[in-house]
């Protein structure tokens, strides 16, 4: 991996995760223990209303993670509107250490997202839950915000349905606290999804 993206990483791993969140996360652990112990394909679909920051946030952390555990996963995210990958949650990704290109050829850009020279980009934008790109079956549905968990409540084709839900960093959009609450709201999906994978591999 980058070694800016390793720093951070080593950063990251000593954020303290409460009790209570731990509690939360257990069900995806759970979940990812019993499909790697029966050697099954793991599928896991991030989803949020607009799908522009913490689901974007959620499954590029993941599949970073994954990566790092050396777990095979398939890291998705979706949303039940399509608007783009908020810029500002963008550069904050940028900030951790990932390398980003963009292809602005639609108005609902391409990002491919590195963490390493050797291995595919995480292509990433906002999309529907069940767009093409997605896995169609067999896969968890991780409800990363309260409004699109209440007003989406079948996801079709999801195997789980897991709710992990995080505060919009929104609110703070052109306010001096922006910068500080994205990092803050990414630092905290990385924390937690790290600390899932790192419990599953067992270190």
């Amino acid at each position: 991996m980058f070694l800016a993206l390793e720093k951070n990483i080593k950063r990251i791993l000593n954020i303290n995760i409460e009790e209570e969140r731990k509690a939360i996360l257990e069900v995806f652990i759970d979940f990812i223990k019993k499909k790697c112990k029966e050697n099954i394909e793991i599928n896991l679909n991030f989803i949020c209303t607009h799908n522009s920051r913490r689901s974007q946030f959620s499954q590029i952390w993941a599949h970073t993670a994954a990566v790092f555990y050396n777990i095979e996963a398939n890291c998705y995210s979706g949303g039940t509107e399509v608007t783009t990958f908020n810029e500002i949650a963008v550069d904050t990704i940028r900030r951790s250490g990932f390398e980003i290109k963009i292809d602005r050829k639609n108005k609902n850009p391409f990002y491919y997202i590195s963490y390493d020279k050797d291995n595919e980009d995480i292509k990433c934008f906002s999309k529907l839950y069940d767009h093409p790109i997605n896995k169609k079956d067999s896969f968890a549905a991780i409800m990363n915000c309260s409004h699109a968990d209440e007003n989406c409540p079948l996801i079709p084709g999801a195997e789980i349905r897991i709710p992990i839900q995080y505060k919009d960093p929104k609110k703070f959009d052109n306010t001096p606290e922006e910068k500080y609450r994205y990092g803050e709201c990414s630092d905290q999906i990385a924390s937690e999804l790290f600390y899932v994978f790192k419990t599953v591999a067992g270190n």
